[in-house]
């Protein structure tokens, strides 16, 4: 396992760590940074962002009560911007330097501390000593007696470490010591092997109904699948992996690294005892966990270690720019529920029902028809993860639009008979030597398995914005598009919360409510509707009021906006199918299973 077995290392890092986590009520870690043999004039910083997540974050704004000291003496800090420092010291002594973080944030991006749990990631705690970024880091991580029956989980390798885990830790460099997260508490923890290589799962929060080795069995069988699918019976490029994850009332979400994943889940999504196994197999909140653990164990070897060109090293100081999201996230997120369906965690309808809800996810964006999705991933800094009332109209998501360009690429090499996509993933992975690629090698690669040009292609669905050809590739595999009855939301162009009253979230463009004037953060209080006015609580209410059919309906909008009642005119669009809203069926069952049923396996020896 990543944090069992002892590593050689220096006896004394160059740079070193200490954590106290003592501070449990005021939510502080203490932190005491150790350089060895600093420059004379010593530069520090915090990063701005975490890999992976790709927002400027500004850690710095947790870091309190910085002080520096040399020999014994207190020595002065320059702050040279928002998250840089600098200490003017002599080169032959040591350069101590102690602060606090606040950690306040539950999520897998930060850090967080309470009396219940500790979390955190070394971008959030641990200043980069520039110019000693390549030297051996150790961290120390302490368990005072106040957390008593805590453990502790990290992918980094131990050099002394209790039984329960706190102790220290060797990274090679800052890179890997930012790309392993940390977990303490009361933690529920087992272990599996898949292809001979160890994982542990330690889950935090769960409730005493938690079927713990339910779901490390499930997950046994996605992490031999995911293996199976790089690297056939061969080992995958790490000596064991780590699952962190934290049980929450109501939240999802993952980060990936290198050796370990940091998950949360809502509790009520986890297997209980006593579940069938149709019941939890049928439990949609299920799925989607698996499908989440799934997508960052995929990310071990798509974005860690195959991964853009631009990210061969990470700047923490900036954002860092590439085109390629729709690959990496995209791609993995097609995979991550496909490797369900093969591992038999799933059926071809749930696979299908997943599939379908990620088409109607693009249809109903018209982004997707103004921003391309190699712009959306160039934009994520500023766009995927700032997201506002217009977003929807003006961006689409590289991870769904993403999937949809991978299974257009996935369906297209099976018609054409020489290769899949799989053989795709793989043939990239030998070509880069399991690195840093471009989308130079992606075209390199299709062209050299399939025996044609895809410059085309990847230049209409990648590059532009015309309709993705997914029905009739679809079609061409057994699997039937047919258009639906949207409902009343998206009939109308709409978004809303309704909670006792409809609130609207966002207007979308071209649609009936944006041709009325509707604006977000409008509240619809009702309608007027053939001499009659009515009070209005939920959309649904609208064919009971106003009436439905196939023909269009003029009703005035009865909306409070900064206090002012408006009328608003509206046209409620006839029902009937819809060209953003649709369902797939199987037609071809012999020939959907094709690429459904068995994966093609991967090469013995690559």
């Amino acid at each position: 396992m990543p944090s069992s077995a002892p590593s050689s290392a220096p006896a004394t890092p160059p740079v070193h760590y200490r954590i106290d986590p003592t501070q449990t009520h005021a939510r502080l870690y203490q932190v005491t940074l150790t350089v060895a043999a600093p420059a004379a004039r010593q530069e520090l910083s915090l990063p701005v962002w975490i890999p992976g997540s790709y927002l400027v974050r500004e850690f710095s704004k947790n870091l309190q009560s910085l002080r520096a000291r040399q020999g014994g003496a207190e020595l002065p800090l320059a702050q040279l911007d928002k998250h840089r420092w600098l200490a003017a010291c002599q080169s032959d002594t040591p350069l101590v330097l102690t602060y606090e973080v606040a950690a306040y944030d539950n999520s897998v991006r930060t850090a967080w501390l309470d009396g219940t749990r500790g979390f955190f990631n070394a971008t959030s705690l641990c200043l980069r000593v520039h110019g000693q970024e390549d030297a051996p880091h150790g961290l120390e991580v302490l368990r005072p007696p106040a957390l008593a029956g805590w453990s502790l989980a990290t992918g980094l390798a131990p050099v002394q470490a209790d039984a329960a885990g706190f102790g220290s830790y060797i990274a090679h460099d800052y890179d890997e010591l930012a790309d392993c997260p940390v977990e303490m508490g009361p933690l529920w923890s087992t272990q599996f092997v898949a292809y001979g290589v160890p994982h542990r799962l330690v889950v935090a929060g769960a409730a005493p109904s938690f079927d713990g080795e339910r779901l490390a069995r499930d997950m046994q069988r996605i992490c031999e699948e995911a293996i199976r699918f790089w690297h056939g019976t061969e080992p995958p490029p790490f000596n064991g992996y780590l699952f962190m994850l934290n049980a929450v009332h109501d939240g999802y979400g993952g980060l990936e690294h290198r050796n370990s994943t940091a998950l949360i889940c809502s509790r009520r999504d986890l297997p209980r005892l006593g579940q069938s196994d149709k019941d939890i197999l049928a439990s949609e909140g299920y799925t989607t966990l698996l499908g989440l653990i799934s997508h960052e164990y995929f990310h071990a070897w798509n974005v860690k270690r195959l991964r853009p060109a631009e990210f061969a090293r990470y700047d923490y100081a900036q954002e860092n720019y590439t085109e390629l999201l729709w690959f990496f996230e995209g791609f993995t997120s097609y995979y991550d529920d496909l490797l369900l369906r093969r591992a038999g965690l799933i059926d071809h309808a749930t696979y299908l029902k997943l599939l379908t809800k990620t088409m109607n996810q693009v249809l109903q964006t018209p982004g997707r028809l103004v921003q391309s999705v190699a712009q959306a991933s160039f934009d994520a800094w500023v766009k995927y993860y700032r997201q506002n009332e217009n977003t929807p109209n003006a961006t689409v998501s590289y991870y769904t639009k993403g999937s949809l360009v991978a299974l257009c690429l996935d369906l297209a090499l099976r018609r054409g008979g020489r290769c899949t996509l799989d053989d795709v993933m793989r043939a990239l992975w030998r070509r880069t030597g399991g690195g840093p690629m471009a989308e130079a090698d992606v075209l390199a690669v299709l062209q050299e398995l399939s025996g044609r040009d895809w410059s085309t292609e990847i230049a209409q669905w990648v590059h532009g914005t015309a309709e993705l050809p997914l029905a009739e590739l679809l079609a061409a595999h057994g699997i039937t598009v047919q258009a639906e009855p949207a409902q009343a939301a998206q009939r109308l162009g709409l978004r809303v919360a309704e909670n006792g009253g409809v609130q609207i979230k966002t207007v979308l463009r071209g649609g009936a409510a944006e041709a009325a004037g509707f604006m977000a953060g409008d509240e619809w209080l009702g309608l007027e509707a053939q001499g009659q006015a009515w009070r209005l609580l939920k959309l649904d209410e609208l064919a009971l009021y106003a009436g439905s059919g196939a023909v269009n309906t003029e009703v005035t909008a009865l909306v409070a906006r900064d206090r002012r009642l408006l009328r608003l005119p509206l046209t409620l669009p006839a029902t009937g199918p819809a060209a953003d809203t649709v369902r797939l069926d199987v037609q071809d069952a012999a020939v959907a299973q094709r690429w459904l049923g068995v994966a093609n396996p991967a090469p013995a020896a690559a």
